[in-house]
């Protein structure tokens, strides 16, 4: 079974954020720019929210506001669930799933160490799943 760790482990442990008075449309700049859907927001070290492309789009667009006069902290979503590096990837997709939410910051002693989204959790579910695969048909096969 996959853990979390192993996941950042491959992934990487770059975390990419904006402080809470950053503008919305500074936040969707670097989201474009680095290919991802959410950014955490950081007041220092310590996390005040996620800002992703779907509080945008239903908090800015469809409210009829302008992404560059508007905070972050005026549509972020404030209460932010996350993991740590010892839990399962099952455990994640059961809280993802929970939740209805795609990103999971990963927080060790305290500490932000990384982020992992919905992608990534299939990706180590699927992996799992052909590894286990693999293993039973060497063990029906007698095949080493």
């Amino acid at each position: 079974m996959t853990i979390v760790a192993q996941v950042l482990q491959e992934k990487g442990h770059t975390v990419w954020s904006v402080p809470p008075n950053a503008t919305v449309y500074q936040a969707l700049e670097l989201m474009a720019e680095k290919g991802i859907g959410a950014v955490l927001v950081l007041d220092g070290e310590k996390i005040v929210g996620i800002l992703s492309e779907r509080d945008y789009a239903r908090k800015v667009i469809l409210k009829g506001k302008s992404s560059r006069d508007t905070r972050v902290s005026e549509i972020m979503t404030p209460v932010v669930y996350y993991v740590q590096p010892h839990q399962t990837i099952e455990e994640c997709m059961a809280l993802m799933t929970a939740k209805h939410i795609r990103h999971l910051p990963v927080v060790d002693q305290g500490k932000l160490v990384g982020i992992i989204s919905i992608g990534d959790v299939v990706k180590a579910v699927i992996a799992d799943k052909e590894f286990m695969i693999q293993t039973l048909e060497k063990y029906i096969t007698g095949s080493r």
